[in-house]
């Protein structure tokens, strides 16, 4: 069973920086305080440089696969399509700029007139 290779560490070890060696714990019980946090701010650094390589080599390889451009990302979002105009085709008798399209839920003055007995094609507008 092959285990996988130790990542390469760098500490800054009182104003020393040791490259490629492995950490144990007894080493980074010894390090001071001041030490450890530059230890995380590099850790940390390395770390989201990385992930953003392979993040940009993920999205590239994507974007061939998908058979499209790499398109920079901006910070505009995308126009929407243009969508028809949906005219009226209900309308409140007793309040006769109360229209509905059709589409979406039902307003409330057609759910009550609904109830109390009268029938979706009394609404209708007539073109």
């Amino acid at each position: 069973m092959n285990s996988a290779p130790v990542p390469e560490v760098v500490v800054l070890l009182r104003n020393q920086i040791l490259i490629g060696a492995i950490m144990k714990r007894s080493d980074l019980e010894m390090l001071s305080t001041e030490e450890l946090w530059v230890l995380h701010e590099k850790v940390t650094t390395t770390l989201n440089a990385k992930i953003r390589a392979e993040k940009k080599v993920l999205e590239d390889r994507l974007a061939q696969l998908n058979g499209r451009f790499l398109v920079e990302q901006t910070s505009q979002t995308p126009e929407r399509r243009p969508y028809p105009t949906v005219f009226p085709r209900f309308r409140n008798p007793e309040q006769p700029s109360e229209t509905w399209a059709g589409r979406g839920k039902k307003p409330r003055w057609l759910t009550a007139q609904l109830k109390s007995g009268k029938q979706i094609e009394d609404f209708r507008i007539d073109f």
